[in-house]
């Protein structure tokens, strides 16, 4: 079985031909038939499908070929570019054929208008009203601009099921054909028939209409991709043979020398070789300010080269990219279904069937009961409930909110990795922090530095510094940091030895200097009794105290913590505000741990728990009915993310945290676990507004068509201005703006 799952891969289709949740949900169910396929979600809003397979038992040609058969276009999608082009170009298609469909049928409407009693004042040509000049202007706008309806009715029909299309090409055919007929049996008489040209002509120009702003509201709900393809460079100046030479970001090569100027946007990932600058990362980070980078830092591609000249080795090139994979991961969500979707989509695949027995059963009881043996009013009736039960606003109301949602939650520096997770997020009410890196900065710095009375504190740090220098302990990184930062010359080491476990022994100015633990202090017999209350207290908050001696008599200390990030305190309050538990989980020792968890309000602390043991911990949670929420950043943190109801990775964190969580928070900023959780509550009160007005309108209307109040093209107008206003409504997603 396990060698069978490493065999399966993706394929992400670009559809054609789709015009509504019917359509969505036959392709989906048709691929899901074909042997060798795993999974297949096929997305309206999107318009693509991403399918997952067995290549030993089906290829992307049958995928495709099936796709074909069902009645509609495939391709694969080379790139994210593609889906921006091909919706622009959607647009532009729509647009020239509302024009032409418009400018043939606002004469018609001109005469069904000019009928009316209370607009006789308007003035309507004699040869407006002539039936064959109507029936020349009505079909072109019938089997030119409606052709698209007829080619799409007749595949639905032919595979066993109905669309949208069926139901415009029943009721607009309806009109067209009776008008035919009234025209042709009338000819010759004076007075004028009974005509529906205008009916079937501003049908088709309404639903054109309709498919016109879909079409532009889908492009503006796919403003988070554009946005962030945008912030890509489009060349790279490399170093080959010696040449420094200008070349497509396409070109570029693993392993290709890049020179970077100040101003310039770096190209792809890579590593600094040469030079050294600050680097503005904000459209990953979301941080302001700049991030020094030196030989052997990573630098990331679309982040910008701010002040300094330098030369890096790219690793990471196209799709592996940093920004790619952001990109990745807001498609993925955009295209991914939420479970409410699921409920839509069994009613869509239902509902035209049972629509047209509607409209038929309305059409016998008019002729029949309500006007007896009177066609014309029956047929209105007839067309009307065709028409205004189209489901489009039906199968629109949840990918266009999850799109809009998860794109929106993209521009703040949060990434669903999909639908479903996006829809749990609403009903998390525990987060689990990890401490390191999560909750702090995960890197120590200099805190505290106490000296003994006669010692200059200059010198003591310069004696500190020069020893620690030659130390490759993280903790002693951070001294001679935080030292160097403050300005101190660091003096030159004569003799230095490292004690593993205790600390260093170096000779600078034929001084001996010893820095460490107590119990390298003991050892060297120097006398700390009278600093060890202070050092306690430090211990108590948190901190990791050393010691330090001058030729054999105690000097001073310094502190050393890993910093609480500036962010976390105000993030956990907003949490306890919302009534959500947080727990604080950590390798760390018990003392440590309260002392951090103390002071950024969390009242409930695991400490000193192993890998495994963090998500044993989880799962005891949710043994006790709670929904949890764990965020981590490190290798340690995967198990317990991957366990959790919902798993967040910290952005600034290591890749398996990243893969095993179903959220990624590219900030590093704890303030975006709140934002995600309400992200997530908004998007799902959006997709639920959605569905009650689909369903509401739908159930609404049919009755009231069927009871004749609705002339048919206001049935039409009607039905176009539901599926915009969903569309409308999920896009209110894109404005919302969050507490900081």
């Amino acid at each position: 079985m396990s060698s069978e799952i490493k065999e399966l891969k993706e394929a992400n289709l670009q559809i054609t031909g789709m015009t509504c949740a019917a359509c969505a949900n036959r392709i989906e169910k048709g691929l899901n038939k074909l042997d060798g396929i795993t999974l297949a979600n096929v997305n309206l809003a999107l318009e693509n499908a991403v399918v997952e397979f067995n290549p030993s038992e089906v290829s992307v040609t049958d995928i495709i070929s099936r796709v074909e058969k069902l009645g509609y276009g495939a391709h694969i999608k080379e790139d994210n570019n593609e889906n921006v082009d091909y919706r622009e170009q959607a647009i532009k298609k729509q647009k020239s054929k509302f024009i032409i469909s418009a400018i043939l049928s606002i004469p018609l409407l001109w005469t069904m208008v000019g009928h009316f009693s209370f607009t006789s004042f308007l003035y309507v040509p004699n040869f407006l009203m002539n039936p064959w000049v109507q029936m020349i202007l009505a079909t072109p706008v019938q089997f030119l601009i409606g052709w698209q309806f007829y080619v799409s009715a007749y595949k639905a029909l032919r595979n066993g099921s109905a669309n949208m299309d069926v139901l415009v090409v029943m009721g607009t055919s309806a009109a067209y054909f009776y008008s035919v007929y009234q025209a042709i049996i009338t000819y010759g008489h004076e007075h004028h028939p009974q005509l529906y040209f205008e009916t079937s002509a501003v049908l088709i120009t309404l639903i054109l209409l309709g498919k016109l702003f879909e079409a532009k509201a889908k492009g503006r709900s796919s403003e988070a991709i554009k946005k962030l393809m945008g912030l890509q460079a489009k060349t790279a100046l490399v170093l080959r043979d010696g040449l420094e030479k200008e070349i497509p970001l396409e070109e570029v090569i693993i392993g290709d020398a890049i020179l970077v100027k100040p101003g310039e946007k770096i190209p792809v990932d890579g590593e600094v070789i040469e030079g050294n600058s600050a680097v503005d990362e904000s459209m990953l980070t979301g941080e302001s300010i700049p991030v020094d980078k030196n030989v052997g830092s990573q630098i990331y591609g679309s982040t910008i080269n701010k002040n300094g000249f330098i030369k890096m080795k790219a690793t990471k090139i196209g799709r592996d990219t940093a920004l790619a994979q952001i990109i990745k991961v807001v498609e993925d969500a955009q295209g991914s279904k939420a479970p409410i979707q699921r409920l839509a989509d069994k009613i869509s695949g239902i509902f035209v069937p049972i629509v047209i027995g509607i409209a038929i059963l309305t059409f016998i009881i008019w002729i029949v009961l309500v006007a007896p043996g009177e066609f014309t009013p029956a047929l209105e009736a007839l067309i009307a409930v065709l028409v205004i039960a189209c489901p489009c606003a039906l199968g629109l109301a949840t990918p266009t909110s999850i799109m809009a949602g998860s794109g929106r939650a993209a521009e703040l520096g949060i990434l669903f990795k999909g639908g479903e997770h996006l829809e749990q997020t609403q009903h998390i009410n525990t987060v689990v922090v990890d401490k390191t890196g999560t909750v702090t900065k995960g890197t120590p710095e200099l805190t505290d530095v106490y000296v003994e009375d006669g010692i200059n504190k200059e010198e003591f740090l310069s004696f500190i510094g020069a020893s620690e220098k030659q130390s490759e302990h993280p903790l002693a990184q951070a001294i001679v940091k935080g030292i160097e930062e403050q300005g101190i010359n660091i003096k030159t080491v004569q003799q230095f030895e490292a004690i593993p476990g205790y600390g260093v022994r170096a000779v600078i100015e034929n001084k001996e200097i010893v820095i460490g633990t107590r119990k390298l202090m003991n050892q060297y017999k120097i006398d700390i009794t009278h600093v060890m209350s202070l050092m306690e207290e430090l211990e108590e908050s948190g901190k990791t105290a050393m010691l330090a001696s001058i030729d054999g008599e105690y000097a001073g200390l310094v502190a050393v913590a890993d910093t609480i990030k500036e962010t976390s305190k105000r993030a956990i309050q907003r949490l306890q505000k919302m009534g959500i538990e947080v727990i604080m989980m950590t390798g760390d020792n018990v003392r440590a741990a309260k002392a951090i968890g103390k002071s950024v309000g969390v009242n409930e602390v695991i400490a000193e728990v192993l890998p495994e043991g963090k998500a044993e911990e989880v799962k005891k949670l949710q043994a006790q009915g709670k929904k949890v929420a764990m965020v981590g950043d490190g290798i340690n943190d995967a198990p317990a993310l991957a366990v959790a109801d919902i798993g967040m990775a910290i952005g600034t964190g290591t890749d398996v945290a990243m893969e095993a969580a179903d959220i990624t928070l590219i900030r590093g900023d704890l303030n975006s676990i709140a934002d995600a959780i309400i992200m997530s509550h908004k998007t799902m009160r959006n997709i639920k507004q959605n569905l009650f007005w689909a369903f509401g309108y739908n159930t609404l209307g049919i009755p009231i068509a069927a009871a004749g109040f609705l002339a048919p093209w206001v049935a039409g107008a009607a039905m176009a201005f539901s599926s915009v206003s969903v569309v409308l409504n999920a896009l209110r997603l894109q404005r919302i703006k969050l507490e900081k």
